[in-house]
């Protein structure tokens, strides 16, 4: 079994010609989770450069490229690895059994994450009431459902649609998205345009949230720091499909039988493009990552297209590639460089607790106050806590990619 991200095809550029294979994918890859789980894992949220915070709204940051790029690598990997599966023979039945398995796997995965240790952070009480009141405010969206859902979508829309009738969809999510957010009247305010989308919990999006998870008695299901929307709310999940789509054109792009700078010179190109459609667009529609705006994936889809250029052109052009064996350990296992820092998150941060300081806290505070807090400054020794973590999991990838183990789905 094989995660969609996990995938590492090769770039067929004819049917005659060796299958290429482009190191460039697996690195820009890893790279992107390596980033993932910097940002998500600072010594402290109190203390943190700019660069490593989401936007608080409106506009973006560094970080917020992260999660789109990912989604663009998984359009990419789509791409390629379904059209290797259908030169081996392998049929559309087949495949679209496949791709729902592999969703489903990663949905729950992120289900998991969700719950993850379930009971034992839910409160006081018996065991009984801490069981109960999880299941009452355990997040039913999220990261890897996400990406379950755009993976989805992605594979089988490939299966059914052309390059144009791809791109004409893309065209429908990204329009039709605008045209929603801004124009509908948002429930209980009727507010319009840009007034729509000035708060977080007063949006289109954010009323389809509270409609669908948001149960009552039964509980709250949205993200736990709102409970009136959700950054991977359901609505909001329409445009990050168009990124995955636009994946999926990038991959087709890097599989056509053309010279590999021709082809560098082509993502430059549609890079450019992406980049100022954004800039433009958010004059009329926000770039914000919260809520995946159109303008937001024109953005990010052309500095995907823009830093992936970059990079095929230093490693596989130029040849410099000394320094990727880090990403590339990161790149082959990402799936369990994710899922297995988001447990080990979870569990020194509240699942194991030491008395310190005439408290009782959890191991990560211990670790970051008794190590980093006091040789650096703050925003630095975060930092520091942060970089150490990665390098962590870096150590624990090195030694399985040694092995030749992976984590498939």
């Amino acid at each position: 079994m094989s995660a969609p991200a996990l995938d590492r095809p090769s770039v067929e550029p004819s049917p005659a010609a060796k299958p290429e294979r482009l190191l460039s994918l697996d690195i820009f890859r890893g790279l992107t989770v390596a980033l993932m789980l910097l940002v998500n894992d600072p010594g402290t949220w109190s203390d943190i450069y700019w660069p490593l915070r989401h936007a608080k709204w409106h506009g973006w940051t560094p970080t917020d490229l992260i999660f789109p790029f990912f989604l663009f690598m998984v359009g990419i990997t789509t791409h390629l690895s379904l059209t290797q599966r259908r030169a081996r023979g392998d049929d559309d039945g087949a495949l679209a059994r496949q791709i729902l398995r592999r969703a489903l796997i990663l949905f729950g995965l992120g289900l998991f994450i969700a719950w993850f240790p379930g009971y034992a952070l839910a409160g006081h009480g018996t065991l009984a009431d801490r069981a109960a009141a999880q299941v009452l405010s355990w997040r039913i969206p999220g990261v890897l459902q996400r990406i379950a859902l755009c993976y989805a979508a992605a594979g089988l829309l490939s299966l059914r649609m052309g390059p144009k009738g791809q791109g004409a969809l893309i065209v429908l999510l990204l329009l039709g998205y605008w045209v929603v957010m801004t124009c509908v009247p948002v429930p209980g305010t009727g507010a319009t345009g840009l007034a729509a989308l000035a708060h977080p919990g007063a949006t289109v999006a954010a009323a389809v949230d509270r409609a669908l998870f948001d149960w009552g008695a039964w509980g709250n299901h949205l993200w736990a720091a709102a409970k009136t929307w959700d950054p991977e709310g359901v609505l909001s999940t329409l445009p990050a499909i168009a990124t995955a789509l636009l994946g999926v054109q990038a991959g087709r792009w890097l599989a056509r039988p053309l010279p590999l700078p021709a082809r560098i010179r082509g993502l430059i190109v549609a890079g450019v493009v992406g980049v100022l459609l954004g800039e433009i667009w958010d004059l009329a529609f926000p770039i914000n990552k919260s809520l995946w705006t159109s303008s937001f994936v024109a953005l990010t889809a052309g500095m995907a297209c823009l830093c992936l250029g970059a990079l095929l052109w230093v490693v596989e052009v130029r040849g410099w590639r000394r320094w990727t064996r880090p990403a590339l350990v990161f790149g082959v296992n990402p799936i369990l460089a994710y899922v297995g820092s988001e447990l080990m998150a979870i569990i020194i941060g509240g699942v194991i607790t030491l008395p310190w300081d005439h408290r009782i806290a959890p191991l990560q505070d211990v670790i970051y106050e008794a190590v980093f807090y006091p040789l650096l400054p703050e925003k630095a020794a975060s930092l520091a806590f942060a970089l150490c973590f990665v390098a962590l999991w870096w150590a624990i990838l090195e030694v399985l990619y040694r092995r030749r183990i992976f984590l498939k789905v």
